[in-house]
């Protein structure tokens, strides 16, 4: 339970992003004429994480789409590392001219700035959002050796057997554990958070019966679930997923407010021109229409993003506090 004190603070705190990050959209200088320079030369997207990853995948589209639109190329670095750390302080500390950018994550964007003491960014200060490119829900499944049938058969096992059920996850603090965690708390049962380090060993592990359950995302699940190597429960969007429409929503099943997403967009350092936000913005919300790129996002299990950097600013504000609330209920400490 968390203390009323420390409530009214997180929610401080969350009001003084949402206006931090507006701030930062809106208080950036704006200038015709650097959005008509722009782009002089070629521009640097910087993801977070390595290459071959779901980021960097999308990432690489995005830059290929990109390059077509600005007649200017566009060069993917990975420099991963630190959850995420790593990289987007990189962007956050590049000339704020436009020619860098890069790729906005949940983890270093919404959960580092509380789950970490000290972050060598201050994601309302030195960043500016752009866009958000996709949220991606997750899927509850679990070992095809538990006994159970549906949501409430798994709750009913788990507060029959509490501390008994394990959830693996890709490590602490990304979008599989911060599930896990949402969920013991909002179904009120005590399951066991298992680390691994990277999401590939952890569903190998609940294939062989070894985890009780995880939250996946719904690209690295499918194979799987097609496979019929792990079942499936629920999903933590709001709307059911196109690739697994038999598959009801965790609120659908009774837990309410429960909505969970590993989601990306793009960002530019703190102080880089608001007309070049603007340009960027618009034609990145071109490219979302692209059927090349829709499939792309809709065969993962993903859901297209789009909309003003408000908007964005917006969402990461929310998705701070939300995971924040998460992060103290359940006293996690990173790595």
């Amino acid at each position: 339970m968390i203390h009323p004190v420390k409530r009214l603070c997180s929610i401080a705190v969350s009001l003084l992003a949402i206006s931090g990050l507006s701030n930062a959209v809106a208080q950036t200088p704006t200038s015709s004429a650097s959005a008509q320079a722009w782009p002089a030369k070629s521009i640097t997207l910087i993801v977070p994480y390595a290459a071959g990853g779901f980021s960097d995948t999308r990432m690489r589209l995005l830059a290929r789409k990109l390059t077509e639109k600005l007649g200017q190329s566009v060069v993917v670095e990975n420099k991963s590392g630190a959850g995420g750390v790593i990289g987007t302080s990189l962007i956050a500390k590049a000339p704020a001219d436009g020619h860098t950018i890069g790729s906005g994550n949940l983890a270093p964007l919404a959960v580092n700035p509380t789950l970490m003491t000290m972050l060598p960014y201050n994601p309302q200060k030195d960043l500016a959002p752009v866009i958000l490119i996709e949220n991606s829900p997750l899927v509850l499944s679990v070992a095809n050796s538990l006994p159970v049938k549906n949501l409430t058969d798994l709750i009913a096992l788990a507060k029959k057997e509490p501390g008994k059920l394990t959830f693996g996850s890709s490590g602490i603090g990304g979008a599989h554990h911060l599930s896990g965690e949402m969920f013991r708390n909002l179904a009120n049962i005590d399951i066991v958070h298992v680390p691994y380090k990277g999401g590939a060993p952890a569903a190998t592990d609940l294939m062989a019966g070894h985890l009780s359950m995880m939250f996946e995302m719904g690209y690295a699940a499918l194979p799987a679930i097609k496979g019929q190597k792990i079942h499936p429960l629920a999903v933590t969007s709001t709307k059911r997923l196109a690739l697994l429409p038999d598959v009801p929503t965790m609120v659908e099943l009774g837990i309410p407010n429960f909505e969970s997403y590993n989601w990306q967009g793009i960002i530019a350092p703190g102080g880089t021109p608001a007309a070049i936000i603007s340009k960027l913005n618009a034609v990145l919300n071109e490219i979302l229409l692209d059927p090349e790129v829709i499939k792309q996002i809709s065969d993962a299990g993903s859901q297209a993003g789009g909309g003003t950097p408000e908007v964005f600013a917006q969402f990461i504000a929310s998705e701070t506090a939300k995971w924040a609330k998460v992060i103290q209920s359940a006293n996690i400490q990173p790595q």
